[in-house]
């Protein structure tokens, strides 16, 4: 009783914050008119995306996991594993079309505003929908998935009391290739491309100002390259530990044909994954400056939360430093910027309003506005 007492608080947590976060960022995009843009579509459709996994998939889940049972006949038992289904693969197809669009947003940032409009944008989403429906809704409720080809939990000498979702080699591989695995090597190599040309820019920036500035403005350009390769990996990191244990046992005990999978190694890796819904607010979208801003501002009634710091990052031509911000539309390209969610007109770095000694605003953390 205590460890199922202890289990269903865990749980309830892991929903409460995977709800909560997710409503944080709707109302944040709501409340802020600085964000109302095309690019935090994906954001926004992402916030929702995990918002109802957390209110319509996990509460079931969490019944299941601590009783063991499922009370409510196989009927909604089928709507619920599709709805699982449904959620986790247009999550996981969320954060692949954001990779997309950074990586656009970085090598094409001159043609962004061109390419990113706001009919291809809500294509995207629409198509990221109707796969989703297409590998869940679809092939459960048709049988698709289950060895015998019927209709699963509904057959004669199904267990009332149970829930299984069950696979066939053929429909393990197709979902878990087109879902996961292949949208994972597309985010490695976009993600991978993004932090390449950010360094490349970076390094240009520090060779220039060397011979011209001091050394206090080529130090923070380096520890902002490095923080430029600790977030591409805690992003990538997140969604990899997260997926990949779940997405591997589920292909392998499709394969296998296992009718019987270990339930504590199930359960260890669907939670693992749904994990990655209360993690998606903090990480693609408290990167971000104006998200904090706007979180600052809705959890503190209408006032700011935390102050802002003004650093000097490069000297003026007399050699003295300065501390007004650039406001230029296009200041601002540092590394950190590969996987923020900003505006389109702040996409590139002036290399003229480099080498002439541009400064920029930071947050105290050290985030590049």
């Amino acid at each position: 009783m205590t460890s199922q007492i202890a289990l269903a608080v865990t749980l309830s947590v892991l929903i409460l914050l995977t709800v909560s976060g997710n409503i944080l960022v709707c109302l944040a995009v709501y409340a802020t008119r600085r964000l109302r843009n095309v690019t935090n579509c994906f954001i926004v459709s992402l916030a929702v995306t995990d918002f109802l996994l957390g209110a319509l998939v996990l509460p079931f889940s969490t019944l299941y996991q601590v009783t063991g049972d499922w009370p409510l006949g196989a009927h909604f038992c089928n709507i619920y594993i599709s709805l699982d289904v449904m959620l986790c693969t247009a999550s996981i197809l969320n954060l692949f079309a954001i990779s997309l669009d950074r990586y656009f947003a970085v090598t094409a940032p001159l043609r962004y505003p061109m390419l990113v409009l706001p009919w291809r944008v809500g294509a995207i989403l629409a198509t990221i929908w109707l796969v989703s429906v297409g590998v869940s809704f679809v092939p459960i409720h048709l049988g698709w998935n289950t060895r015998d080809l019927s209709v699963q939990n509904i057959r004669e000498g199904d267990h009332a009391r149970d829930c299984r979702f069950e696979l066939n080699p053929t429909y393990a591989i197709v979902d878990a290739f087109s879902t996961f695995y292949l949208p994972l090597l597309a985010m490695c190599w976009s993600y991978h491309r993004v932090f390449r040309i950010a360094r490349m820019r970076a390094k240009r920036i520090i060779s220039t100002r060397r011979g011209s500035t001091s050394s206090q403005g080529v130090t923070i350009l380096t520890l902002r390259e490095h923080k430029a390769t600790v977030t591409l990996a805690v992003v990538l990191g997140a969604f990899v530990v997260c997926w990949f244990p779940y997405f591997t046992f589920f292909t392998i005990m499709g394969i296998r044909n296992e009718e019987n999978p270990p339930q504590t190694a199930q359960s260890v890796v669907l939670w693992l994954g749904y994990a990655n819904s209360a993690l998606n607010p903090v990480l693609y979208a408290t990167l971000n400056r104006d998200f904090r801003s706007a979180y600052a501002k809705l959890l503190c009634g209408g006032r700011r939360c935390k102050t802002e710091t003004t650093i000097p990052i490069a000297a003026t031509a007399a050699g003295t430093m300065t501390g007004h911000a650039h406001s230029s539309k296009g200041a601002g390209f540092l590394p950190r910027t590969c996987v923020l969610l900003k505006d389109s007109e702040n996409r590139m770095l002036d290399d003229n309003s480099a080498t002439n000694g541009a400064t920029v605003t930071v947050v105290a953390n050290g985030s590049k506005r």
